[in-house]
């Protein structure tokens, strides 16, 4: 694949979401989904494989390689992934236990198992980006 010729939809639709809003959420709940969905993200479901992704939290900033499946190779963490590690992303969160699966939001926090020191939940994600 060229380099930059595949763009992920950062914007994420309600249609194509794993979650929308429901009367069984609480308002903060449904509060969250239309914030994230106005915020943006990756649903890696739409991602191919060996796609590069630049995930920019508060506090670090990650290379995600997409391997498909919701696994990736991800470095940037200093402690946890200084070297590309193999792990299987979740999704995100709000910060509790309610999960986006598969999604990387702006706003949320993205959560992966890492062989070793799993889970792993980093903190607020500023920006995504295809590399």
């Amino acid at each position: 694949m060229e380099s930059g010729s595949f763009q992920p939809d950062l914007t994420q639709s309600a249609e194509t979401g794993s979650f929308g809003l429901s009367p069984h959420f609480s308002d903060a709940v449904n509060r969250n989904v239309v914030e994230s969905e106005i915020l943006g993200g990756v649903n890696l479901r739409d991602v191919p494989p060996e796609t590069v992704l630049e995930v920019q939290t508060l506090n670090h900033t990650y290379k995600i390689v997409h391997k498909g499946w919701g696994q990736a190779l991800i470095s940037g963490h200093p402690d946890f992934c200084p070297d590309p590690v193999l792990v299987q992303i979740h999704g995100s969160t709000w910060g509790g236990t309610l999960l986006k699966q598969s999604f990387i939001g702006r706003g949320m926090h993205l959560e992966f198992r890492h062989p070793e020191f799993q889970p792993i939940i980093t903190s607020r994600i500023l920006e995504v980006r295809e590399l």
